[in-house]
C-alpha cells in the first residue's frame, strides 16, 4: 500500500506522536500566551535579550527600545511603500496613511498574534499601468474589488480550517514560496547596488558590523543604524541630488492626504483581479515564515490574515491609496533582531499615520539613495530566501524525494528568474507563476508518484 508523503519526510512516528510538523507544538502543548489585548508582558528586564532568546509577539522590551524597533520597521518599509505610489502616480501621503491603518486593522483581526506590517503591494503595478487610461477612480475600483475577493478567499479558508492549508500547502510547497518571494526581489537589490556601489557598500558594511559586533539593542537595531550610516555618507559624499534636497526644503510641514472615491468599470476590475493570486501567496507565506521564526503553529491565522489584508486593501482603495500586502522587508527585520513583538508594529503603524500628515518627512525619506536601499535589501531579501530553506529544514523536507526536488526546483527558478508571461493583456510575473505552479502542480506530481512511480512501493 502506497503512503502519501505530504512533505517527503512524513513518518508514522510523527503521526503517532500527533505532531503535524516537526518543530511545532503537539497536542496538549501550549502554543502561545493569551493575555489582555494590549497587555504585553515585559521581556526579561526590558533591556536585554538572552543569547538565543526571542521577544515573543505578546512580549515587549522597554518602551524606548520598542519604539526604536518600531522605527526600524518604518525605515524598512518606507522605500518600497512610497516607491509604489511614486511609480503609479498615486498620492504618497494617502498611501502611507492607509498602510498604517491597514497594519492596525491586521493586528486587530489577528489579535496581535501575527506581527506584520502592511505596505504597498508591488503586485498592483502591472494592472495599474494597464488601466491608466481608465482613470484614477477606476483604478481604485479594481483595487477595492481585488481586496473584496481576497477577503472572501480568507473567509473560506477560515471556515474550512487549517487542514486546507495542510493539504494545499505542505512544508515542501510553503518553503519554496517563501524562498522565491525573497529571492525574486534579488535583481532589484543588486540593481540598486550597481547604481551606487560605494554607498551600498558603506550601508552593507555598517549593517553587518552593527549586527555582528554590536551588543544589546545596538545589534537589534543594526539595520536601522546601518541605513542611517549609509544615508549620512551619501549626504556627505554628494550621493543625494540637489533637486532632492530642494524638494525637502519646499515641502510643507503639515498637510492633509488627498482622498478619492473609487469607480467600478469592467475593464479595470477584470485586469486587476488576478493580483489576488500573489496576495494569497504572500500572506500565507508570511504566516508560515512567522510560524517558523517563533516556533509556533499559526496556520489557524491564515484565513484571518487573508481577510485582514483584503479589508485593508478595500479600505485603501476606497480612499485613494494603493493596495496592501504583508511585507517581506519587515520579516527580514524580525529575523535579524529576534524581536517579534506586536507592540513594535503598533508603533510603526502609528508613526506612519502621523508622518502621513507631514509632507516634509515624506520628502526627506525619498532622499534615501538607491544605494542605501540596495545595501540594506541585500541582507533583508536574502534572509527571506533563507527563511524558506529553514522551513524545509525544520520540517525535515527531503530533497532526495523526486516530487519535492522537481516541484521546488521549477518554482524557484521561475520566481528567481521572474518569468513574465501575459494572461490576455495582463502580465503575470515570477511570484505568481512560481506560487500558482507549485500549489497546483505539487499534488498532481505527488499523486502520480504515489500511484504510478516508485512511491507506490513504499509502505
Amino acid at each position: 500500500m502506497a503512503v502519501t508523503k505530504d512533505n517527503g519526510a512524513l513518518s508514522a512516528r510523527n503521526n503517532a506522536a500527533g505532531s503535524s510538523e516537526p518543530g511545532t507544538p503537539g497536542p496538549g502543548e501550549k502554543t502561545e500566551h493569551r493575555g489582555s489585548f494590549f497587555g504585553w508582558d515585559l521581556h526579561g528586564n526590558g533591556r536585554d535579550i538572552e543569547p538565543g532568546g526571542v521577544v515573543k509577539p505578546e512580549e515587549r522590551l522597554s518602551w524606548p527600545r520598542t519604539i526604536g524597533v518600531g522605527m526600524q520597521h518604518v525605515i524598512a518599509m518606507f522605500g518600497a511603500t512610497l516607491l509604489v505610489p511614486t511609480i503609479t502616480g498615486f498620492p504618497v501621503n494617502t498611501t502611507l496613511l492607509f498602510s498604517g491603518l491597514g497594519t492596525i486593522l491586521f493586528l486587530l483581526v489577528t489579535r496581535n498574534r501575527l506581527p506584520s506590517y502592511l505596505g504597498s503591494s508591488f503586485a498592483f503595478l502591472a494592472p495599474l499601468a494597464a488601466t491608466q487610461a481608465e482613470g484614477f477612480a477606476a483604478q481604485l475600483g479594481g483595487i477595492v474589488a481585488t481586496g473584496a475577493l481576497l477577503f472572501v478567499v480568507g473567509l473560506v479558508v477560515q471556515l474550512a480550517g487549517r487542514q486546507v492549508l495542510d493539504a494545499v500547502m505542505p512544508p515542501a510547497v510553503t518553503g519554496a514560496i517563501v524562498a522565491l518571494i525573497g529571492l525574486n526581489l534579488a535583481p532589484t537589490s543588486t540593481g540598486n547596488v550597481q547604481e551606487q556601489p560605494l554607498i551600498a557598500g558603506v550601508t552593507l558594511v555598517g549593517i553587518l558590523l552593527f549586527t555582528v559586533m554590536g551588543r544589546g539593542m545596538v545589534a537589534r537595531l543594526g539595520i536601522l543604524l546601518g541605513v542611517l550610516t549609509g544615508w549620512g555618507f551619501a549626504f556627505l559624499s554628494g550621493g543625494v541630488s540637489e533637486e532632492a534636497r530642494q524638494h525637502v526644503g519646499e515641502a510643507a510641514w503639515i498637510g492633509f492626504p488627498h482622498f478619492e472615491t473609487p469607480e467600478f468599470t469592467v475593464t479595470a476590475v477584470t485586469i486587476t483581479l488576478p493580483v489576488v493570486v500573489v496576495l494569497i501567496a504572500e500572506n500565507v507565506g508570511h504566516v508560515k515564515a512567522v510560524s517558523t521564526m517563533t516556533n509556533r503553529n499559526l496556520d489557524d491565522l491564515a484565513g484571518k490574515a487573508l481577510m485582514a489584508d483584503g479589508m485593508s486593501t478595500v479600505l485603501a482603495g476606497s480612499g485613494g491609496g494603493s493596495g496592501t500586502t504583508t511585507y517581506a522587508e519587515n520579516i527580514g527585520v524580525m529575523a535579524a533582531t529576534k524581536v517579534y513583538s506586536s507592540a513594535a508594529y503598533w508603533v510603526a503603524a502609528a508613526t506612519a499615520m502621523v508622518l502621513a500628515f507631514i509632507p516634509k518627512f515624506g520628502a526627506a525619506i525619498l532622499t534615501i539613495p538607491v544605494g542605501v536601499l540596495g545595501g540594506a535589501t541585500l541582507v533583508l531579501y536574502g534572509m527571506i530566501g533563507l527563511l524558506g530553506v529553514r522551513i524545509w529544514m525544520d520540517n525535515e523536507v527531503s530533497l532526495t524525494d523526486p516530487v519535492n526536488l522537481t516541484a521546488a526546483a521549477v518554482a524557484m527558478i521561475v520566481g528567481i528568474g521572474n518569468l513574465t508571461l501575459n494572461v490576455g493583456s495582463i502580465p503575470m510575473e515570477g511570484i505568481a507563476w512560481g506560487s500558482v505552479g507549485i500549489i497546483l502542480g505539487y499534488p498532481v506530481l505527488r499523486y502520480l508518484y504515489d500511484n504510478f512511480g516508485e512511491g507506490r512501493y513504499i509502505s
